[in-house]
């Protein structure tokens, strides 16, 4: 017993070093950039942990002393809030080019590619920050399953494709498509919220409302709008240079499109989940 559980911390330390590791060079690359190339734009990357490390540091200050000042709660209300301003914020984006500019032209391939709409890139900034805060929260509260954990891998995939964008000042435009789906995530963070806060009864309106709004979103701004992204890289392929930008964009957006299949699968599970709970639960009281 003593043996397996010093074999399951060596591989829990091997995995914290190696994605500590990584975040302390990511940072050490934007930092670089900073300073020596004075791109002083990237200091809301910055500015974006800061403010989340500031809201995780406010939520567990104000919470009572019970589940909900723990580490995964805070975690989650602050993912929560990442999802509403980056959703806000590309709504807010896309509305202002639309209506300064009009839709004529908006998704043409150059202006997705090499153009940045206004506020675009401090709105990716903020993102790339809250992805680093996130990162580090996880590590050091060790909020993580797995020998490869899927979250960290996801968001040190994040950290590099955007800041690589970033630095480069291309794509910016694609990207920022691809956080509507923080739209859903508004929701799969509120049911987690409700859920750890007690409120189950599947019954309730709000519940209901929740699960309906979780799976518009879902369809509309996470399937649709991947799909949508992918087939217009698709349409767009020979329009693009001999880079990485292509093969990598590709990369990721089938790789979103399988999160998002699967992610469908877990949804439709915690619904029948819920569903016959409050079945059972119905035919106990009558009972």
């Amino acid at each position: 017993m003593a043996k397996k559980e010093m074999e399951e911390g060596g591989k829990r330390n091997a995995i914290e070093l190696f994605f500590l590791t990584t975040l302390i060079l990511w940072l050490a690359s934007v930092s670089f950039q900073i300073i020596l190339t004075h791109q002083t734009r990237l200091l809301y990357i910055i500015a974006g942990s800061f403010f989340y490390q500031t809201s995780n540091s406010l939520i567990r200050y104000f919470s009572p002393k019970s589940s909900l000042s723990d580490p995964l709660f805070v975690n989650t209300a602050v993912s929560l809030i990442h999802s509403l301003v980056t959703s806000s914020s590309v709504i807010f984006i896309l509305s202002k080019q639309w209506l300064n500019n009009g839709l004529s032209g908006m998704f043409d391939h150059s202006q997705l590619v090499e153009g940045t709409w206004s506020w675009a890139f401090e709105a990716l900034c903020f993102s790339c920050g809250y992805f680093a805060y996130d990162q580090w929260d996880m590590l050091h509260y060790r909020l993580y399953s797995g020998w490869i954990p899927s979250i960290l891998l996801h968001h040190l995939v994040l950290l590099i494709c955007f800041t690589l964008a970033l630095y480069r000042n291309i794509t910016i435009n694609y990207l920022i498509l691809t956080l509507i789906c923080e739209l859903h995530s508004i929701f799969l963070h509120v049911r987690k919220v409700r859920r750890m806060a007690g409120i189950r009864d599947a019954r309730s309106v709000i519940v209901k409302l929740e699960w309906f709004l979780n799976w518009t979103t879902f369809f509309v701004a996470r399937c649709v709008s991947h799909v949508l992204i992918t087939a217009k890289l698709i349409k767009d392929a020979h329009k693009f240079g001999k880079g990485v930008e292509l093969p990598l964009a590709l990369f990721g957006m089938a790789g979103m499109n399988i999160l998002n299949i699967g992610l469908g699968m877990d949804l439709l599970k915690a619904f029948k989940r819920e569903r016959k709970s409050q079945h059972a639960n119905h035919r106990q009281h009558h009972e």
